[in-house]
């Protein structure tokens, strides 16, 4: 297993990590447990959760993971060997979980934290990142900037100050962002640097072959400043698997069960350049998935490839991608297809 640097920090994380949003929806407690002992096994040091998870968000399972999780770490006495990452939502209708609007204010971040915390049955967490900006900003997948007036929204000096203290009082290790811009990020990072605040480690956002519009922008921040990806969804919820070509629906699938929620990889163009990308990995007789994941863990700005997995089929397979290094004549084939359309799913 490949060990990467988390930012500027002195802590290593697996290539890999561990993505855990369907514990407590598609998977029980017994086989997120075995998910876990398993990828500690192959090397995986490092685990993403989010207090909003499982997925779909619901206020009947909202806090489900984090719970799976900390009971996982109360059984096995492990949590010095984990490297563990959770966020705080960012601002919406979902009211559920604090009685109001999610916002990332003080009191919203630091009640956020002491409930993941008691859920983890931890008292810290390595990784704490910002699921999703307060500002509106481009992000899941909207394209076409246009300014919306948010004056009301949570100055990021707040934000980073909250989670400075949190840092100062031992509850967090590190900082981190989730599906940011160029702009957030840098801003986050001269406000550190100002304040002489803790500074931003990593960005989790959307990165695969069928969304690759990370490299505009966010790539060059990531390695110059030491703030690499955490790449999510790297498999397009599945697409990249092939179990969705030639229009199949597997019985149990995500986007079987939830195909009308999550549409950002199953419009025409997503479709097409799926099989496209699935049919060069059957070329050179690796599976879809495999390749898929070979090229993320290859890319330079990376830190590290968040998977996720039902059976644990698919988690041996995703976890072995670490071993395997595509040729020169794979890497050319996937570029040819990409330059044919860039971001067929942003």
């Amino acid at each position: 297993m490949k060990y990467n640097y988390l930012g500027n920090s002195q802590t290593k994380v697996s290539i890999i990590c561990l993505g855990t949003m369907t514990w407590g929806e598609q998977n029980n407690e017994l086989e997120a447990f075995e998910q876990m002992d398993y990828a500690i096994k192959e090397g995986v040091n490092f685990f993403d959760t989010a207090e909003l998870y499982s997925v779909p968000p619901k206020k009947e399972t909202w806090g489900s993971t984090e719970k799976i999780i900390g009971n996982w770490l109360e059984t096995r006495k492990c949590r010095e060997k984990i490297v563990l990452a959770t966020k705080v939502t960012g601002r919406s209708g979902m009211n559920w979980f604090r009685n109001k609007e999610t916002r990332l204010s003080k009191q919203q971040i630091s009640e956020a934290i002491n409930g993941s915390l008691q859920r983890l049955k931890t008292d810290y967490i390595d990784l704490y990142q910002i699921h999703w900006p307060d500002r509106k900003a481009n992000f899941f997948g909207k394209l076409g900037y246009k300014y919306e007036d948010d004056v009301d929204a949570i100055p990021i000096e707040e934000q980073l100050d909250v989670l400075n203290d949190l840092v100062k009082a031992g509850k967090i290790k590190y900082i981190g962002l989730s599906n940011e811009t160029p702009w957030g990020l840098t801003k986050f990072l001269n406000l550190a640097e100002k304040n002489n605040w803790a500074r931003i480690v990593s960005v989790q956002n959307p990165y695969s072959l069928l969304n690759r519009s990370y490299e505009v922008g966010m790539a060059e921040i990531s390695i110059r400043e030491k703030c690499g990806l955490l790449a999510y969804s790297p498999l397009a919820f599945g697409m990249l698997t092939g179990k969705y070509d030639n229009g199949s629906k597997p019985d149990g699938a995500r986007l079987t069960l939830f195909g009308e929620m999550f549409t950002r990889y199953t419009k025409p163009k997503g479709i097409k350049f799926a099989e496209k990308y699935n049919s060069v990995a059957k070329k050179f007789n690796l599976t879809p998935s495999s390749m898929a994941l070979a090229y993320v863990n290859s890319r330079d700005f990376i830190t590290s490839n968040i998977i996720g997995a039902t059976t644990m089929e698919q988690l041996k397979e995703n976890i072995d991608s670490a071993k395997i290094e595509l040729s020169e004549e794979i890497i050319s084939e996937i570029e040819e297809i990409h330059d044919t359309n860039h971001y067929p799913c942003p």
